[in-house]
């Protein structure tokens, strides 16, 4: 009688044992895009999120030469783990007046700067601050005294996907 009881407790525990274990995960399917096929883990290294840097701000102009004042531009783009990458893209920058004390903060547009492409590696590599993990743009802009605007980062991806962001400039 023991020895049935013991077969019997170690039949039950193969059984129990191994129906506890979790299949094994199957590869991620290869899916065609317009640059061939690709995982889709790949995605995950692609731009998730665009940030415009505390940095950014408008830089006076010496009064000894003719440049204008600028707005000096600094946007991070983060991948899908939170870490700061450089990417092919195209960048969008628009300017709108500040709206106090409103659930829009974002007023009339003042002004839309022409798209940065950055598909280029040349190009890529001269906007790309390495110290900094992100890209730097100048736009010639002459601010009103005292006011607020609320800068919008767009960043399109190779893909046609945007991310954006705000900010608010003083």
């Amino acid at each position: 009688m023991k020895k049935i009881n013991v077969v019997l407790f170690i039949f039950l525990l193969c059984i129990v044992a191994g129906g506890c274990q979790t299949p094994p995960k199957e590869p991620k399917p290869l899916i065609a895009s317009g640059n061939g096929a690709r995982n889709t883990a790949h995605s995950d290294y692609m731009p998730v999120k665009v940030g415009i840097i505390p940095l950014t701000e408008f830089a006076a102009a010496n009064i000894e030469s003719s440049e204008r004042t600028k707005i000096n531009i600094y946007v991070s783009l983060y991948d899908g783990f939170g870490c700061e990458i450089k990417s092919p893209g195209v960048f969008r920058f628009e300017l709108y007046e500040y709206v106090q004390l409103s659930a829009e903060s974002k007023g009339r547009r003042i002004v839309i700067w022409p798209d940065v492409d950055l598909n280029d590696a040349v190009r890529n590599n001269q906007h790309w601050r390495d110290f900094l993990r992100a890209y730097e743009f100048n736009f010639d802009f002459e601010p009103q005294n005292q006011q607020e605007y609320v800068l919008q980062a767009t960043y399109i991806n190779v893909e046609g996907r945007r991310i954006l962001d705000e900010f608010l400039l003083k």
